[in-house]
């Protein structure tokens, strides 16, 4: 099962309102576990960038002026997608302007149904509680001190952790191994037997003389009479 945790910055908070894809950054996952293959780029979102956005990222307008538009990077975009499961915080604001890149530029929209909210997971595990991302971080102990701003990469990579946690623990195949490995440790062990040398055991002649004189001092020992073996 492939799976990629994916995260958008835009100039903007409302596609319907000409507002772009500036940043795209993926982790892939295979059957939950980070395969350490990454999606990243910055795109020229051939308009101003407002500056609510800019406080938020730190991507300017004139920083973003040398990179393709977001035609120059649909096909490579779209061939490392392919059909995967996206896993996305907020999956609405980020399939939204994803979409209105892909439509704009005559490519069909991607359904919902393909992405998995983890803003919404978080919020049906830990109801009443913050479910932002840097909450979760913080309730999951994971470390994002690097994060004084937001970026798409660095997001996916955290939302990566947070996401293997919520469905029950970072890379829930080590479980397994741990415990077939206890099995394998508990599994009686097999060792070859080795021969060895019979030991004399002889009475020295010592206890031979104290045998003896043990004997002579015993009454008709029954050993000595003739009925003994009836």
């Amino acid at each position: 099962m492939r799976e990629l945790v994916l995260d958008t910055e835009t100039t903007g908070i409302d596609p319907k309102q000409g507002h772009r894809v500036i940043e795209i950054g993926a982790i892939e996952l295979v059957n939950h576990v980070p395969t350490g293959q990454k999606y990243h780029v910055y795109i020229n979102p051939e308009r101003e960038v407002e500056q609510g956005a800019f406080e938020v990222h730190g991507l300017s307008t004139e920083f973003l002026a040398d990179f393709p538009n977001f035609a120059g990077i649909v096909d490579q975009f779209l061939e490392f997608v392919g059909d995967a499961t996206f896993v996305i915080h907020n999956a609405k604001f980020d399939m939204g302007f994803l979409n209105a890149e892909l439509t704009r530029l005559g490519h069909p929209a991607m359904p919902m149904e393909r992405a998995i909210d983890t803003l919404a997971m978080a919020r049906r595990k830990f109801p009443g509680a913050q479910a932002s991302l840097d909450a979760l971080c913080r309730r999951f102990e994971i470390n994002n001190t690097h994060r004084d701003l937001h970026g798409a990469l660095i997001d996916a990579d955290l939302l990566a952790s947070v996401y293997l946690e919520l469905i029950g623990g970072r890379q829930p195949g080590l479980e397994l191994a741990r415990e077939e490995s206890s099995a394998e440790s508990a599994a009686p062990e097999i060792r070859a037997s080795v021969a060895r040398p019979p030991r004399p055991h002889a009475p020295s002649a010592d206890e031979l003389s104290a045998h003896a004189a043990l004997l002579e001092k015993l009454k008709d020992p029954i050993w000595n009479r003739s009925d003994s073996a009836g």
